[in-house]
């Protein structure tokens, strides 16, 4: 009878074929980490912020550190520096920046809802990839949803406060 590989218990890493050797250690990271139920949608983890009335749709994947905002790099679509560091605040957090290419999409209200909402998406992706993360994300405060909101304007009144002049006489 004939020994196949399956038959050598001892087989060394020289008789391992190419496609069972790793590259890197982030691909070593991938293969070890079970993938949430139903994996990776189309090989990216996927989240979703809101903050204000601003939505933002978040994709990762583990890559070299390219963050578009909208089809713009950060520094092109964010103005403001606090902008952009909320956008990178989740990344620091749990020191992946330049592990993961991330990918948003986001519409709706100004600059500091979409920085927000942009912010919330990324630590909502970044927990989907790996628990582990979850503890460093929620120090930070990263995973909470901010839910103020505009206050809607009442009748009888010019706003959601400010009232019509009153005239006593």
């Amino acid at each position: 009878m004939a020994e196949t590989k399956e038959d050598k218990p001892d087989a060394g890493p020289g008789d391992q074929t190419p496609e069972t050797q790793l590259k890197s250690p982030l691909e070593t990271q991938l293969k070890s980490t079970p993938t949430p139920p139903g994996g990776p949608k189309g090989g990216y983890w996927w989240g979703t912020g809101r903050r204000k009335s601003s939505v933002a749709r978040v994709r990762i994947k583990p890559g070299k550190g390219k963050l578009l905002v909208n089809k713009k790099e950060l520094s092109d679509y964010f103005d403001r520096e606090q902008d952009r560091v909320a956008v990178m605040a989740p990344l620091k957090a749990v020191e992946a920046e330049k592990l993961f290419d991330v990918f948003v999409n986001v519409r709706g209200g100004g600059s500091t809802g979409q920085s927000g909402a942009t912010r919330l998406g990324i630590a909502r992706a970044l927990k989907k990839y790996d628990e582990n993360y979850m503890q460093s994300l929620r120090d930070g405060g990263h995973l909470t949803r901010d839910s103020r909101m505009v206050e809607r304007k009442k009748y009888g009144q010019r706003g959601a406060r400010r009232r019509f002049q009153f005239s006593k006489r």
